[in-house]
């Protein structure tokens, strides 16, 4: 088993359950291989996790940017909380040392392996909710997501491809674009998705990820390099 008080050390938490720790960092495929495994996955910590970063980082925004519209202060958030800026936190904190994955999964790189990062990530905040309960959580995600917030605004990282690409729509043509899922594969917790985007009944530019949500960004993406926009 790894060492998870090192991991501790390293995020400055002191869980008084070391199994939720742990259970945040497993994995669905490592159960298939070891089914007489004491812990479960951590996709129902995940589930709470989201919600809770969601909650914190949203009032926080809220609290500090009182003169900023709800749209923009939405922009900030989706940026902060997005799978992309876990998984890169998530990789800096050295979490890819204690996942609890089966032999294939680890030999998993590039966009599947940020996914299960940013969807560890998200669990831990689950557990430490659970364990340490929500000032924990509250100043946990200040130190290490929030502080991320200048960085994005000053570079601009909020104005994601989706909203890019409504805007010019909207402007040069008078048309919100539409998007719509072509195709998609693979079990519930390694999903693929296939979405164009359409302005119209013309599909402009397809997509690809692994969630709705990615295959639209990487969809509005193309769509903006496609119409030179």
């Amino acid at each position: 088993m790894k060492d998870f008080l090192k991991l501790e050390k390293k995020i400055n938490l002191n869980f008084k359950n070391k199994d939720l720790l742990v259970q945040a960092f497993c994995h669905r495929s490592y159960l298939n291989e070891k089914p007489e495994f004491k812990l479960d996955h951590n996709e129902r910590l995940e589930f709470l996790g989201d919600a809770v970063l969601e909650l914190v980082v949203t009032e926080y925004l809220y609290q500090n940017y009182p003169q900023k519209p709800e749209g923009e202060l939405t922009s900030w958030r989706a940026a902060l909380v997005n799978a992309e800026n876990l998984s890169k936190i998530a990789q800096s904190l050295g979490f890819s040392d204690f996942l609890l994955l089966s032999k294939g999964e680890t030999k998993t790189l590039g966009k599947a392996r940020k996914y299960i990062l940013a969807d560890t990530f998200e669990a831990l905040i689950g557990a430490t909710f659970l364990d340490l309960g929500y000032k924990t959580c509250q100043d946990f995600i200040k130190q290490v997501i929030i502080k991320e917030l200048p960085h994005i605004i000053e570079a601009g990282l909020f104005r994601d491809a989706k909203s890019c690409f409504q805007e010019e729509a909207q402007e040069r043509i008078r048309i919100t674009p539409i998007y719509k899922v072509l195709d998609e594969w693979g079990p519930d917790h390694a999903k693929h998705f296939i979405v164009g985007v359409f302005l119209g009944e013309n599909l402009v530019a397809k997509g690809e990820g692994f969630s709705k949500q990615e295959a639209e960004q990487e969809a509005a993406k193309k769509g903006l390099e496609t119409k030179g926009w």
